[in-house]
């Protein structure tokens, strides 16, 4: 708004003939004199005006107060840009408009000239760029504009067409009034309020009504102006309509998120409610409840079951366990999240007994297999908690099911111990915190160790010292064991390396799995391992487990690459063997040259003549397929012995040395 003080004698003329639409009033603000533009324009003629019917409460209805304070001085030439005129078919028309203090037959008026704004081009450039932008950001959303007590004072044409409301309605309304009455609504705009009464820009999804109390969405932008010639602020919302795209995520979420057929949340859902929970720090039971025989029941009542029989199923467990949070895992398994207590959660079993479901005529027998498990006092988030539901599930089930249990504190502790050992081996791999140690292998014909067996060991500064044993099992579960072979196999290349420049000449056995070598390009990895390390191939030997074998045979793609990596040189090592698979079809299809008999018979070797039969029948075999036999295992000068009468090549064990460190293994050589 600009001023310059002035004080003209009006000619009718110059009104009537003006290229703007222009009009004059008296004192009492009516209307005296109306041009064809204004009639033109704004759809108002004259005559609507003599009956006392006042332009303030019409086409100048937008103005505040404080501007027609300005007016009714009569002291000064006014310019006010970015108005809104109001028409008579209510539309919303931008403008400037000059008031100019008049004299028109002798008495004081103002004279009302308003320039519209797109059909006005300024000079300047600047100007005209923020008007360009202003008209581009208007045409594209929804804007109102509210003063600094949240009264409306202006908007436009798209947002009246959204909210269903008139500008006449619209305009003096509050901010408020353009949300649901609901706290959550409540909260969201005072957060919208005090940020825009600081100065700061307010951004954000939130939800409005129309005139006529229907919601919809938007993604509200909400500005804070101060006005430098009113001395006070003013702010704009800048509105997106979202509504649809809103509903339509809403709709994708619920299939993705609701199971179709019961209501329940699915697994997807189940995460985020039970995540919220222990966000929220709340106790709750987790109970996870299968229908045993479910196959079974739908064979025999046909599909029935995966309708009534579900439907019935579900409604029973709404009615059991009222307040409490349900959801579907599959077909026949359910979660409930609940307060109750332990002896209340076990009697649902009674209740279906006493409440049977009918298909037909015919009552269909249930029973469950269930699990409770209890957050935080036994597990501390969603992945241990189903970890612990399917252990127990896997108990109650092996004791012939129809039972809901919970595990031991003990159970519940190792589980713990064993998702701590799943987080922590990530990091002891990021870190390289894991430790390779070595067991000699010892040549009794030559008396000389002339090899050793690398051995992953790990102690983590939490959990303490971790057993192969427990390791490797759970480094299997998690595909971590190729990241662990991948770390054990450089470890021991390097060293057989740093060995031999030293002339001691020592072979390294590594220990791999199958999983290992499902990965196509596992024996690429090894021999680049190799030319990385300028390791010789015929240093290093892999030992592979029966079961492993009896796996590979079946498999064309690791027997292939088995006989690429003993061309090259490596040697295969059979580990446990006699450990429980009766096949040795794998002796003829896998290139192993090394024997190993399992510490099971060598612990026991001195027990019985008949243990001594079986373990010389053993080297007897490997002897008569030209392999070399390896004793594991071997404790006692007697067992030695023993085993070197029966021709035993090789033996391993606490005899010539535990496992340990490279540095040992060369003062033992020495």
């Amino acid at each position: 708004m600009t001023l310059v003080k002035t004080n003209e004698r009006i000619d009718e003329q110059l009104i009537l003939n003006s290229p703007f639409p222009s009009f004059l009033m008296d004192k009492r603000n009516q209307v005296i004199i109306w041009n064809q533009l204004c009639e033109d324009v704004f759809q108002y003629s004259f005559s609507e005006f003599t009956n006392n019917n006042q332009i303030k409460t019409t086409l100048l209805s937008t103005l505040s107060e404080h501007s027609w304070e300005l007016i009714a001085s009569r002291q000064d030439i006014y310019q006010f840009e970015n108005i809104q005129l109001l028409s008579k078919d209510e539309r919303l028309i931008d403008s400037s408009i000059f008031i100019v203090p008049s004299n028109y037959k002798g008495e004081p008026c103002t004279l009302v000239i308003c320039p519209i704004n797109d059909q006005l081009k300024k000079v300047n450039t600047t100007m005209q760029e923020l008007i360009d932008l202003r008209d581009g950001l208007t045409s594209t959303f929804m804007y109102v504009t509210i003063d600094d007590e949240g009264f409306i004072i202006n908007c436009n044409q798209k947002f009246l067409k959204t909210s269903h409301w008139t500008p006449k309605r619209v305009i003096g309304k509050t901010f408020w009034q353009l949300f649901p009455d609901t706290d959550e609504s409540k909260e969201v705009t005072e957060q919208i309020w005090k940020a825009i009464n600081l100065g700061n820009v307010w951004h954000g999804e939130v939800e409005k009504v129309t005139k006529d109390g229907q919601s919809y969405w938007v993604n509200l932008t909400a500005i804070p102006t101060y006005s430098a010639t009113e001395h006070r602020f003013q702010y704009t919302l800048i509105e997106h309509d979202i509504t649809e795209e809103k509903l339509k995520r809403d709709s994708l979420e619920k299939i993705a998120y609701i199971d179709p057929e019961t209501g329940l949340m699915n697994s997807y859902r189940l995460e985020q409610v039970v995540n919220e929970k222990i966000d929220d720090r709340l106790s709750f039971a987790f109970v996870y409840i299968s229908i045993d025989k479910f196959y079974t029941l739908k064979e025999i009542h046909n599909v029935q079951i995966e309708t009534s029989f579900i439907t019935e199923f579900v409604k029973r467990m709404k009615i059991y366990f009222q307040d409490s949070t349900m959801a579907r895992i599959n077909s026949n398994e359910f979660v409930i999240l609940t307060p109750l207590s332990e002896w209340f959660i076990q009697g649902f079993l009674h209740y279906l007994k006493q409440n049977p479901i009918y298909l037909g005529n015919v009552a269909v027998p249930i029973s469950l297999s269930g699990s409770i498990t209890h957050s935080p006092k036994d597990q501390s988030n969603f992945t241990e908690l189903m970890k612990a539901s399917l252990k127990t599930l896997q108990t109650v089930r092996e004791a012939g099911g129809n039972s809901i249990t919970s595990l031991s504190s003990a159970s519940h502790k190792a589980l713990h111990r064993k998702s701590l050992i799943e987080k922590r081996l990530l990091l002891a791999l990021d870190q390289e915190n894991l430790e390779v140690l070595y067991q000699p292998q010892y040549d009794l014909s030559r008396e000389k160790i002339i090899g050793v067996e690398a051995l992953v060991r790990w102690e983590d500064e939490e959990i303490g010292v971790v057993s192969p044993d427990e390791l490797i099992p759970i480094a299997e579960e998690t595909g971590l064991i190729n990241d662990i072979g991948s770390f054990v196999i450089e470890k021991a290349c390097n060293q057989a390396v740093e060995w031999s420049k030293k002339g001691l000449g020592l072979k390294v056995s590594i220990n791999l799995s199958v999983r290992e070598f499902r990965d196509k390009n596992m024996a690429k990895t090894i021999m680049n391992s190799l030319t990385n390390t300028g390791c010789p191939a015929h240093l290093i030997q892999i030992e592979i487990t029966e079961k492993f074998a009896l796996e590979a045979e079946a498999e064309s793609n690791i027997i292939k690459q088995m006989k690429i990596l003993a061309n090259e040189g490596i040697t295969f090592v059979l580990d446990d063997f006699g450990t429980g698979y009766a096949s040795f079809r794998y002796m003829q299809l896998l290139p192993i040259e090394i024997l190993k008999i399992d510490q099971t018979f060598i612990h026991s070797l001195m027990m019985s003549d008949k243990n001594q039969k079986l373990v010389n029948g053993i080297v007897q075999f490997g002897k008569s397929m030209n392999i070399t036999v390896l004793a594991e295992g071997v404790e006692t000068e007697e067992q030695l012995q023993q085993l070197k009468q029966f021709g035993c090549n090789y033996i391993q064990g606490f005899l010539i040395s535990k496992p340990v460190n490279e540095k040992e293994i060369e003062r033992l050589v020495k």
